[in-house]
């Protein structure tokens, strides 16, 4: 925060030298690093939008997402590379909770407030790939998460105010949308409500941690093992690390085989103000 001219304080980023530097007053401005002036090329936002923001690193698709409204959830797209709008996408009806872009910025996905289904979007098109149930009833999405791969994405991983580590498996979609379509169910309704409808892509952790706990998680690894079971498909097993506000780091092996079945480890455990603490009476 950085006081301005009444004295009062204003919402700021600031790294001294060539960085990054504003965001304040319904604007953000990026500041190419390494170079002597900034970029003053800022995006404009609505009202006050909770802090959200996702980024994609790849040199190729170097995008920014913001929420563009308060009111619905609109997302907009910013091609940092090129300094302009990418586009806007309608995700949701009321305003966005999370929003992650993929490490390669093929993908983004949103949760809006209401928190029961999440999207994903193709951000080259801004067309909609994926629509997941996370559950029937109202839930805060506290984080979002893809794989880290730069290739195609395998899961996305969700945690929740209920306690929950959501699971959805986008790798395995692909295959079974292609089923899907051919079926008579598949047939009468849109893909799209398909998506919606079929839970064998999403696994859920129940009590990983306590309901109202704010956690967020994150997408190590991924591995693509041969399951037994099938020559046709891989099972994909996943390193998801969660930390909660309440202090504690948690570290599971996720993993799905080509049956939908999943499997859940929990690798370690511990307390981060526990250790700080002890830490300091050694010292």
């Amino acid at each position: 925060m950085q006081p301005d001219g009444s004295g009062k304080a204003r919402p700021g980023l600031r790294m001294t030298g060539d960085g990054l530097r504003t965001t304040g007053d319904g604007l953000r401005t990026i500041v190419e690093v390494g170079t002597t002036p900034a970029i003053d090329n800022p995006v404009r936002l609505t009202g006050k939008t909770i802090g959200l923001c996702a980024f994609s690193p790849s040199l190729d698709a170097c995008y920014l997402a913001l929420p563009a409204s308060t009111t619905k959830g609109t997302v907009l797209v910013y091609n940092v590379m090129e300094l302009l709008s990418h586009c806007e996408i309608d995700a949701h009806r009321a305003p966005l909770a999370a929003i992650v872009l993929s490490s390669n910025g093929m993908y983004i996905a949103t949760a809006s407030e209401q928190g029961t289904i999440i999207r994903v979007f193709l951000v080259s098109e801004a067309t909609k790939s994926y629509s997941f149930r996370r559950g029937t009833y109202p839930s805060t999405i506290y984080s979002l998460s893809f794989g880290p791969s730069t290739q195609l994405q395998d899961i996305l991983v969700a945690t929740s105010s209920s306690g929950s580590v959501h699971v959805f498996s986008l790798g395995f979609a692909i295959n079974h949308r292609s089923r899907r379509s051919s079926s008579i169910l598949g047939s009468i309704l849109p893909e799209s409500v398909n998506d919606v409808l079929d839970p064998a892509h999403h696994h859920v952790l129940h009590n990983a941690f306590p309901p109202g706990v704010k956690s967020y998680a994150v997408v190590r690894k991924v591995d693509r093992v041969p399951d037994t079971s099938s020559a046709e498909f891989l099972a994909i097993r996943a390193s998801i690390s969660i930390i909660t506000y309440n202090g504690y780091f948690q570290e599971y092996t996720f993993s799905v085989n080509n049956q939908s079945e999943s499997l859940w480890s929990l690798e370690r455990e511990f307390n981060l103000l526990t250790v700080i603490a002890d830490n300091n009476k050694s010292s």
